[in-house]
């Protein structure tokens, strides 16, 4: 089973568009018989998109490092549910198992992982997919930022290629449908 990796929040933040739109994105993550690889928590964005793709009876690996399991409160209701000792050795399990990345609204666990998983890729230690979806503009300072790094001379344009955008749900999914029509 392909696996798609979610970088998203431990909180739900102000829109509720957000909350629904995590739980919609699991239940489109299970109906094309992909399976989850997140941060392993049951609150916030990061819950919402486990809980959607455990309604429609699909396969949830959590990852939580036990410092972490009495703030996030790990999903023991997830198929997989692992318990490392550090933030590095969840991050690192979470890139090795993943076959695509998604990077969702979230805060700065969510900004760090992005990161990293782009300058991974830009070093040539992956070459996975890594989508950032978009909504509502959310990242559209990161993006700002990016460009800025471009513009000053400490990133070139082509790296810009080691990611894709989308705006929504729909763009995202049709963005993971041509991903997996290639395998």
């Amino acid at each position: 089973m392909k696996k798609v990796c979610i970088f998203t929040g431990a909180a739900s933040g102000t829109d509720p568009v957000y909350q629904k739109a995590a739980f919609k994105l699991g239940q489109q993550i299970a109906s094309r018989n992909l399976g989850l690889v997140y941060g392993g928590g049951k609150i916030g964005l990061m819950g919402a998109v486990a809980d959607g793709v455990i309604s429609m009876k699909g396969n949830v690996t959590g990852i939580i490092p036990t410092f972490l399991d009495s703030v996030e409160i790990a999903h023991k209701d997830v198929t997989d549910l692992r318990i490392v000792k550090s933030m590095h050795e969840r991050k690192a399990m979470m890139y090795d198992i993943a076959d695509a990345f998604i990077i969702f609204p979230g805060g700065l666990g969510t900004l760090d992982e992005a990161m990293e998983v782009i300058t991974w890729r830009q070093l040539g230690l992956h070459d996975k997919p890594i989508i950032i979806v978009n909504l509502n503009g959310y990242w559209d300072t990161m993006l700002l930022m990016l460009q800025n790094i471009i513009d000053q001379g400490f990133m070139h344009h082509g790296h810009t290629g080691h990611y894709d955008k989308v705006d929504s749900l729909e763009s995202l999914m049709d963005k993971l449908d041509k991903i997996y029509q290639r395998d």
